[in-house]
This record gives C-alpha cells, sequence and structure tokens, in this order.
C-alpha cells in the first residue's frame, strides 16, 4: 500500500490513503519526509513468523514452570 503525505500540521502528518481518505499520523512515523513524500507499507510476513515463533517459544518456557 503507499500513501502520500499531504501536508504537516504541527506533530503530525496529514496522509492519503489509496481511497482518498485523510488521517492525521504522529510526524515521528515519518524521519526526512516532504510533503509529498510517497510511503510505501508492506506486512513483513516472514518477519511475523519468526516473532510469532518467538512469542510462543517464550510462552512455553514460561509456562513449562
Amino acid at each position: 500500500m503507499k500513501i502520500i503525505i499531504d501536508r504537516f500540521e504541527g506533530d503530525f502528518a496529514v496522509v492519503e490513503m489509496p481511497d482518498k481518505t485523510m488521517y492525521n499520523l504522529p510526524l515521528s512515523l515519518f524521519p526526512n519526509a516532504k510533503e509529498g513524500s510517497v510511503i510505501s507499507i508492506e506486512i513483513d510476513v516472514e518477519e511475523t513468523k519468526k516473532r510469532k515463533a518467538n512469542a510462543e517459544k517464550i510462552m512455553d518456557e514460561v509456562w513449562d514452570d
């Protein structure tokens, strides 16, 4: 998904979503961005799997006591 930074208002970036809706998101999410910057958002499937496996391992260790 790609979003566009429309403008900055205080500590927020006003971003335009693909369906043309606008959202205020914390400016800290977009270091070095400028008005008009296009931001790509993607789901990292492999990293998600690794984190889930790690969380399950930790939970198994906790509950095995």
